[in-house]
């Protein structure tokens, strides 16, 4: 199921979002400017998070180039599947976040889901070497904080090429959510080695942000009478 639209109307332009998207945009553009597989492998073991090292990092602390890679692997992708997949799901659901926790607020929320989403992996998996890419743990978070604003918005989504239907929020994110767990369940006690999707990733990511959005709820500012919610169509 690929979402393309929401029903909930934000109120101010999402700067942040929008940066953060473009940000990811240039990265990738970078990335198809290097000179070879070798040079793309050394990029994404410099910038993303390579779990051995950031353990041994904790280990002996020294720098901080290392656990930088929490915050710059946030915006490096593997291909343009990855790249296009994760920026549609912070296209619908990011602006209404920031919406609801403002520029420097949402910044911060942002971070913070791509922090905790990649310690998640890292514990899961100390030993490996392979670099952990992408936005999706930080997106992850996006979703959890918006199940918490906004769980009945309808969501338009796709589910055939010619077949678009709209979808309680809920519904969507629960489903994705439940499909990591499943997907991170079956690798407990295995190697990581061979994975090409870091889930664990995507589920501490998630639970970051859904109980980072119920602590700040209550003191966020609610929408105006007749300027949230919009018809889907």
């Amino acid at each position: 199921m690929i979402p393309f639209t929401d029903a909930v109307r934000a109120r101010r332009v999402p700067v942040v979002n929008i940066s953060i998207i473009a940000a990811c945009i240039a990265v990738f553009i970078y990335e198809l400017t290097l000179g070879s597989v070798l040079d793309v492998n050394r990029f994404f073991s410099d910038y993303g998070v390579v779990p051995r090292q950031l353990s041994d990092w904790w280990s002996d602390p020294s720098g901080f180039g290392e656990p930088a890679t929490l915050a710059t692997a946030a915006f490096i992708h593997g291909g343009w599947l990855h790249l296009a997949g994760n920026m549609v799901y912070l296209w619908v659901f990011g602006d209404n976040v920031e919406d609801a926790l403002g520029h420097i607020g949402y910044a911060a929320f942002y971070l913070a889901g791509a922090v905790v989403a990649g310690v998640t992996q890292v514990a899961v998996d100390t030993s490996s070497v392979i670099p952990v890419v992408g936005a999706s743990g930080a997106i992850a978070a996006v979703l959890g904080g918006y199940l918490v604003l906004h769980p009945r918005a309808p969501v338009g989504v796709f589910l055939a090429p010619f077949l678009i239907i709209p979808l309680p929020a809920f519904v969507l994110i629960v489903f994705w959510f439940l499909l990591q767990l499943l997907a991170g369940a079956a690798t407990l006690g295995e190697s990581q080695a061979t994975e090409t999707v870091a889930v664990w990733a995507h589920i501490g990511g998630f639970v970051a942000g859904f109980l980072i959005m119920i602590a700040l709820r209550p003191y966020l500012r609610r929408p105006g009478r007749g300027r949230g919610r919009t018809t889907l169509w």
